[in-house]
């Protein structure tokens, strides 16, 4: 795609002991078919080589009309500066784990798509678990696809877009973020669902034809401990997730965006959730509908990473110089490698807790309580009783 000059810019690599490789699955030749990214612990190889960050143009054009910027003149700019991107993961490397892996749903945010959020899925797999990274059909992601069968007649499949879908005028809100949240955390719990088939063994037909050998997933994936991860749209999806899926043990909701969420559903939530939240997109309304999250009996931790904007945790801080980054508001005051390693330290710590891991994660079990200069217990933002 695009040659620019990356002037040292890139994506951190993993910090943990694993080799990570990445792959994509598609299920079926439909919209309601699932689709993911796969990260995984995977053998050292030197046939690999890594994954592009932006899979194709088609996904310049999706962001294009998020941001409701002319898709000719986005495409060419998004190329020169994006386009040269690799992530810190080989495609289709041949897994390979010692242990059974831990499993990790993640749903993107608003606008985003599956390759956005690399930097916390390569992370999560060097340190030994597998993660689906969800590309939601909902209408929510910048630009996703799917594939039509073959007629008699044709010789290719057909290539369906589906793009951001904007409000329409006059249009309320709610209904359809409401309605979109609940198809995202359906297509988690069937993300969780073709892991488990690959798991027994079950053989399905990955439509992407991609060179990875899922049969070798078969009695990998420790199912008795799965966790659900997003950011912003993300977030609201963990916490419908949760609600709707018992065998998500926990979640980690970053920089949660909680409108789209029935209040009814807070009370039915009965597993730990881990909110990490930034420093300048939080308000109080939205503080105070974590806030009905809180629990005597389950446990419920906040912390707020000093520094960061809402754009601390896609893989778009990383890419971008310190002037180009502020401008666009996809940087912060603090380095983002070590908001973003706080972050995944924080995580890490929270899912041996909760998903019982005999790791050394809990090495970093003062993170969950805030304890670092960088990081704030709970809140900056201020929420008055009454607005609970």
């Amino acid at each position: 795609m695009g040659n620019a000059c990356s002037n040292n810019l890139g994506i951190p690599p993993a910090n943990g002991p694993n080799h990570v490789g990445c792959t994509d699955f598609m299920m079926d030749h439909t919209a309601q078919g699932s689709f993911f990214r796969l990260y995984y612990p995977c053998q050292e190889t030197e046939k690999s080589e890594k994954a592009d960050w932006v899979p194709c143009r088609e996904y310049f054009n999706g962001l294009a009309d998020f941001m409701k910027i002319n898709r000719t003149l986005s495409e060419r700019i998004f190329n020169y500066l994006f386009g040269s991107f690799k992530i810190p993961a080989f495609l289709d490397a041949p897994f390979k784990s010692r242990e059974k892996c831990p499993v990790v749903i993640f749903s993107h945010g608003l606008g985003a798509f599956r390759t956005l959020y690399s930097a916390i899925c390569v992370e999560l797999a060097s340190q030994g678990f597998i993660v689906a990274s969800v590309e939601h059909r909902d209408q929510s992601a910048s630009a996703t696809f799917y594939f039509h069968e073959k007629t008699d007649s044709e010789n290719a499949s057909k290539t369906s877009w589906m793009y951001y879908r904007t409000l329409r005028h006059g249009e309320s809100e709610f209904p359809l973020r409401n309605k979109q949240v609940k198809q995202r955390a359906d297509e988690c719990i069937q993300a969780l669902d073709r892991l488990t088939k690959f798991n027994s063994g079950i053989r399905m037909q990955n439509v992407l034809q991609t060179q990875f050998d899922w049969a070798a997933l078969e009695n990998s994936m420790d199912l008795c401990r799965v966790a659900v991860m997003g950011h912003s749209f993300g977030g609201a999806t963990v916490i419908e997730s949760l609600c709707k899926e018992v065998n998500f043990k926990c979640g980690v909701a970053l920089d949660a965006w909680m409108f789209p969420l029935d209040d009814e559903i807070f009370p039915r939530v009965k597993q730990p959730i881990f909110f990490i939240n930034s420093e300048k997109f939080q308000w109080a309304g939205n503080i105070s509908r974590m806030r009905k999250l809180d629990s005597a009996v389950i446990q419920r931790k906040m912390i707020t990473i000093r520094g960061t904007v809402h754009q601390s945790f896609p893989d778009f801080t990383f890419l971008t110089g310190n002037w180009l980054g502020k401008l666009m508001k996809l940087k912060g005051e603090i380095d983002p490698a070590i908001a973003i390693d706080l972050s995944n330290k924080a995580t890490l710590a929270f899912l041996q807790r909760h998903l019982g891991l005999e790791k050394n994660f809990n090495q970093w079990d003062p993170l969950i309580d805030g304890e670092d200069d960088n990081l704030i217990p709970g809140t900056n933002v201020t929420v008055l009783q009454s607005a609970m």
